[in-house]
């Protein structure tokens, strides 16, 4: 090979090594630019991870120093949430619209005529309304059940732990059958309940309640007035109770 050809292929050999080395340490120095912003970027989504994690957390419901696992639920049965029942949509509402507008006629002849048998029967009718109003009240929850126990309208809520059984029974009233959701406690009454809703106001003293309760610590509750089939009540009860008592 001529001397001119070798020197020119070792120019240009030294050329392109000098060219990529450029690029190679203009590459480096961007890097180095770039990476305190990636490391600060990761930081950045790491802290978020964590506070994400930490706020998760602080709602989580906590132990409370009555036994229940959780926080204090809510002191009334307003807003509660959950497995909720209903009265139901069909028929229940109209005999109390029914007997409020008997009880208005019969009063307002009453007071017009002054006869006290218009006066008596008004006043009847109007005292069957006043007691059945809730039928009325479509929508607002009566029973229902959630992670702190089941809870009943002018009652309270029962811990999932104080629950010793949950049974439905059918009962057998001339013509029709009831059935009755029968839930036996193993502890007393006072330490059963996580809030107590027995003090009602005053203008709903006197109105329907869906409970009753037994002498030996049994609540009884009558599920054929719900929006719900007595079945699905009992069995959805009875499964959340196997799920939260332990």
């Amino acid at each position: 090979m001529p001397p001119e050809e070798r020197k020119a292929g070792v120019l240009l050999s030294t050329t392109t090594h000098n060219s990529s080395l450029a690029t190679q340490s203009r590459t480096n120095a961007q890097n180095s630019r770039t990476a305190p912003l990636i490391a600060a970027h990761s930081c950045s989504q790491a802290a978020k991870y964590h506070l994400t994690r930490a706020s998760n957390f602080a709602t989580l419901p906590q132990r409370s120093a009555r036994g229940t696992g959780m926080d204090e639920p809510e002191t009334s049965d307003k807003g509660m949430t959950g497995y909720t029942v209903a009265y139901g949509r069909d028929e229940a509402p109209f005999p109390v619209y029914a007997s409020s507008t008997i009880a208005a006629i019969l009063l307002t002849a009453a007071v017009f005529k002054l006869n006290p048998i218009y006066f008596g029967l008004g006043a009847i009718a109007a005292s069957f309304a006043y007691y059945n109003w809730p039928l009325a009240e479509i929508g607002r929850p009566r029973i229902g059940a959630n992670q702190y126990g089941i809870f009943i309208e002018g009652f309270g809520i029962l811990a999932w732990r104080a629950i010793d059984r949950i049974q439905m029974v059918q009962i057998a009233i001339r013509a029709e059958t009831r059935h009755e959701l029968q839930i036996t406690l193993k502890q007393p009454l006072s330490q059963a309940l996580v809030a107590d809703w027995r003090k009602v106001q005053l203008h709903r003293r006197y109105m329907r309640l869906p409970w009753s309760m037994s002498y030996n610590n049994m609540i009884r509750i009558t599920l054929d007035p719900f929006d719900k089939a007595p079945d699905e009540i009992h069995r959805t009860f009875e499964r959340m109770w196997r799920y939260y008592r332990s």
